[in-house]
């Protein structure tokens, strides 16, 4: 009885392996693709068509056991990779994948080149190239590293120090320091005004329709200067959600479109008031009276009165100037027959008296 509980165990055993074996072992006629750096694998056996006509249980049960088997064959093939312990040997282990073979597709289109500025496009020109500085210098005053540019940089403001020099040719009498400063207002001035041209210059590249032509040079009015302004805060990441407004400018942040931004209502919410407006479509729709809005109808019966008199005081106007002209056109007219019949009588008497 002993040997024979043996042999039931070993054979009991012997089966579970196999089945664990066969779990992991698929047979495939011809070989699938892989891309292991995308994780993929293209399956070219065609499948059982006499299984996948309808739908029912077993064409689901026969598409998840093919599904399976893919995976299987996948993962297997995931293990054969090198593999290493992330975070060291008490991490999980981390295949290393190869390079992607297959070429996905995009969602959304490449974004375009963003357009070069006038510098770039100069030192094209002139084969200037940019030599990477050190962003930290060495402040012989404070005795410190200092930054290149920017607060608190190598040297300080000069327009803030305690001594100027007067330079050569210059007025002596003339405030250094309120030049300094004078100078630095201007230098500040001149970089925005540059950021500005080269933020519109990169927004009409950008757009489809070309935008209207700035002019940055003190011919704004004041459509420009709000489509200037809406194009430096939208320039930045948030869309100038953190940047300093206006004093009369809105609290809401402009769109990239310039437009007002939809809303919509949400999709889980109240459901009587979606009932109650699907409702009250569905009467509008189906009401044999037309709508009629009286606001509107009254400015419309309005506006139409207001041009009908208008082209009445029109026509009035018209026809009084007219006849004004001609009233005063006929003296006028009188006056010279009447010169002009007088002047041969005048001569013919001033004749008789020579002749007399």
């Amino acid at each position: 009885m002993a040997a024979v509980r043996v042999e039931a165990v070993l054979a009991a055993a012997e089966e579970q392996e196999a089945e664990k074996r066969r779990s992991i072992t698929v047979e495939k006629e011809l070989e699938l693709e892989y891309d292991l750096g995308n994780l993929l694998a293209v399956d070219r056996n065609p499948p059982p068509a006499a299984a996948l006509r309808g739908a029912g249980p077993r064409r689901e049960a026969l598409l998840q056991a093919l599904a399976r088997d893919n995976t299987q064959l996948l993962v297997s093939r995931l293990w054969e990779l090198p593999a290493e312990r992330a975070g060291g040997a008490g991490g999980p282990l981390v295949a290393q994948l190869p390079e992607p073979t297959f070429r996905l597709p995009r969602e959304k289109p490449p974004p375009k080149p963003r357009p070069p500025t006038r510098w770039e496009q100069f030192a094209r020109l002139k084969g200037i190239r940019r030599k990477k500085k050190t962003s930290l210098v060495w402040d012989e005053q404070a005795k410190e590293w200092r930054r290149r540019w920017g607060y608190r940089r190598a040297g300080g403001d000069p327009s803030r120090a305690w001594l100027a020099e007067v330079p050569a040719g210059a007025d002596p009498e003339e405030d250094q320091f309120a030049r300094l400063r004078r100078e630095k207002r201007e230098r500040v001035a001149r970089n925005e005004l540059n950021r500005l041209r080269n933020l519109a210059r990169a927004h009409r590249a950008g757009s489809a329709v070309p935008a209207a032509p700035l002019h940055p040079t003190g011919h704004q009015d004041r459509d420009e200067l709000r489509r200037v302004a809406r194009v430096a805060r939208v320039s930045t990441a948030s869309l100038g959600r953190f940047q300093p407004r206006l004093p009369k400018e809105s609290a809401e942040p402009p769109s990239r479109s310039g437009g007002k931004k939809r809303r919509f209502e949400p999709l889980l919410g109240n459901l009587a008031a979606e009932r109650s407006r699907q409702l009250e479509l569905l009467r509008a729709m189906g009401s044999k009276k037309p709508v009629l809005d009286i606001t509107r109808a009254v400015n419309k019966q309005l506006r139409q009165e207001e041009a009908e008199a208008a082209a009445a005081n029109k026509g009035k106007k018209q026809s009084k100037r007219g006849k004004r002209g001609r009233r005063q056109q006929r003296p006028g007219r009188s006056g010279k027959k009447s010169g002009a019949r007088r002047q041969p009588q005048q001569q013919k008497a001033a004749g008789g008296g020579t002749g007399g």
